[in-house]
Parts: structure tokens; sequence; C-alpha cells
């Protein structure tokens, strides 16, 4: 198993960001990368179409409103690995605002491990840019 992750550092409350991230459909509201999503089975499953017209289709595994997270799994991308397993969380920092974390785990499939850690690892540092930007506007 091979771990991805990055982090962004927001100087607002983690409230605010978590109201804007929270919801397991909402990634068309900040990661314009993703350009639909449309929920299914009690809004447990998301179907994603990307940019280039791509279908993700993820699953949520666990949802915590107190700690701010959420954890889904991929059923269908086309993503070199297999098992992948990611969560999205917010923290508090108090006075100095939140963190955002986005991490994974994954067995690469037909890629080496530095090959898929590097493009789990890209694509959430341009997502969490993508919402700082939103953030910021």
């Amino acid at each position: 198993m091979t771990a991805a992750r990055a982090t962004l550092d927001v100087r607002q409350s983690a409230d605010r960001v978590w109201q804007l991230i929270g919801g397991f459909d909402a990634l068309p509201d900040w990661l314009p990368y993703i350009t639909r999503s449309r929920p299914s089975q009690g809004g447990r499953l998301r179907t994603l179409t990307n940019a280039e017209g791509g279908v993700i289709v993820e699953r949520l595994q666990a949802f915590d409103e107190t700690a701010r997270s959420y954890t889904y799994s991929i059923e269908q991308a086309p993503f070199p690995v297999t098992g992948y397993r990611s969560t999205l969380q917010v923290i508090d920092r108090g006075g100095d605002g939140c963190r955002v974390e986005w991490s994974g785990t994954f067995t690469p499939d037909g890629v080496t491990d530095a090959e898929a850690t590097a493009l789990f690892e890209g694509i959430y540092r341009d997502g969490l840019a993508a919402l700082a930007e939103t953030l910021a506007a």
C-alpha cells in the first residue's frame, strides 16, 4: 500500500471552510477540475465528471461532522491504482485559522509506487490550491 498527502493552512475558521468543502457532493463548488457531481444511493455515492468529460465514481465510507472529515473510496476511475481510500479533513487551529488535509492510500497498478504517489500528491496539491483561490474570492 502506498500513500499520498497534501495540506493547506488557511486563515479562515474551520467551520467556514468545512461549510464549503464538507458536503460529499460539494467538489464542483471549489474544485474547477470537477465540473459535475451527481449523488445517488442516499448521498453515499457520487458520480463525478471532470473537465475532459471523464467519469469518476466514489463511495462515502465515513463521515464525521464533529471532526470535520469524510473518507471515501474510488469505485471507478481512470487512475492506475486499486484499493484507493482517501480522507479530507479540516482541522481547527484556533486563532491561526485551520489546516485542510487531503490524504489517501492505494495500491499502484501498472505504475511504480513513486509514479502513483506523485499523481495523487499532484491532485491533492492542485485541489487545495483551487480551494485557496475559492476561499480568497
